[in-house]
């Protein structure tokens, strides 16, 4: 009985970890739920990013249309690897504006020449402010904003090509 007593906190201990470890493998759900979904965009006023490109303002995203905000940042590998969907989806039509958050124009500037611009304004960010009050946990982050300014969608992390469609779907459903 001693030796079942000596060895029972490792096996709890094993025991732990194996459900932790299938919890991680297999969670419930892959999906966050935003709290900010179904609210209005919370209001701002961005500077413009970069020279000769407009600045970014909630009040913008209220104009009757849908539209894309995604937070990026030219340091951002997914950003990189996310720029083809942008590209795809602002020759399709879609209005795109751009969150830089802490990043130097000079480095924007080289970041949508390697990779493209899909922006129709880029605000600056430097202090994350704004993606803050998004709720956002990182970069890149694409909400779907309808044409009232609420928040329709929350896509958190990089575009891939096989999510353009739901992307798609999500602005249609927001006019």
């Amino acid at each position: 009985m001693k030796k079942l007593i000596i060895w029972l906190p490792l096996a709890l201990f094993v025991g732990f970890l194996i459900v932790f470890a299938g919890g991680l493998i297999n969670p419930e759900s892959r999906t966050i739920r935003s709290h900010l979904v179904g609210k209005p965009m919370p209001a701002f006023v961005l500077a413009p990013a970069i020279p000769g490109k407009p600045g970014l303002s909630s009040v913008e995203l209220a104009d009757g249309k849908p539209h894309l905000v995604n937070i990026f940042a030219s340091w951002c590998i997914p950003c990189a690897a996310e720029a083809p969907q942008l590209i795809q989806l602002a020759r399709a039509g879609v209005p795109i504006y751009g969150v830089a958050i802490r990043d130097r124009p000079e480095d924007l500037g080289r970041f949508l020449a390697r990779n493209g611009d899909p922006f129709r304004a880029i605000g600056g960010d430097p202090n994350s402010g704004v993606q803050i009050a998004l709720g956002s946990s990182g970069v890149p982050e694409t909400f779907v904003v309808d044409g009232k300014g609420i928040i329709r969608l929350q896509h958190i992390g990089d575009i891939r090509p096989e999510e353009v469609p739901g992307i798609m779907s999500a602005l249609a459903a927001a006019q």
